[in-house]
């Protein structure tokens, strides 16, 4: 469940989600979907720009949001940086209002001020995890997810990796 769309940190952390394999997800009969609070208009222009290719919604009343207890600001200022989110707060922040206003309808894209979270639901309505933000750094590693939902994990590094022959 993202904060918004405009939000460097949910830019970063769907790029990263948009590394995960579909065949992965196939294997352990897990769907990925991702959750945003805007209006249905700006989920291909997010998809386009993260790359990601998985099962995405929006909730612009953010009634999940509400049933999932996720409130408005945030409770903490202080935790550990997500492992996704590479942009400092400043370029970050920068580069989220360039996109605001340089987006093909100047609005940002859901509440600024959502908290947002990373849940496993199923099978059935069962919840087995809930991770809500604390802040907007506080995104839960995605291979925490993966491996609790008994997914492979993905190497997000960008480090070019040797192979012994």
């Amino acid at each position: 469940m993202l904060q918004n769309f405009l939000c460097y940190t949910c830019k970063e952390y769907v790029e990263d989600l948009a590394k995960v394999p579909k065949a992965f997800l196939r294997e352990s009969n897990v769907r990925l979907i991702v959750i945003g609070q805007s209006s249905y208009h700006h989920i291909k222009p997010f998809c386009s720009l993260t790359g990601y290719t998985h099962e995405m919604y929006v909730d612009p009343q953010r009634e999940i949001y509400k049933i999932l207890g996720m409130r408005r600001g945030e409770s903490n200022k202080v935790s550990v940086r997500s492992p996704h989110v590479k942009s400092n707060t400043f370029l970050g922040s920068i580069r989220s209002i360039w996109r605001a206003m340089t987006g093909p309808a100047f609005d940002f894209q859901g509440d600024p001020v959502q908290q947002g979270g990373a849940l496993i639901i199923g099978p059935g309505n069962e919840v087995h995890f809930l991770h809500l933000d604390k802040n907007r750094l506080d995104h839960v590693p995605i291979n925490t997810v993966l491996q609790l939902a008994g997914v492979k994990t993905v190497d997000f590094s960008n480090k070019p990796q040797i192979i012994d022959i």
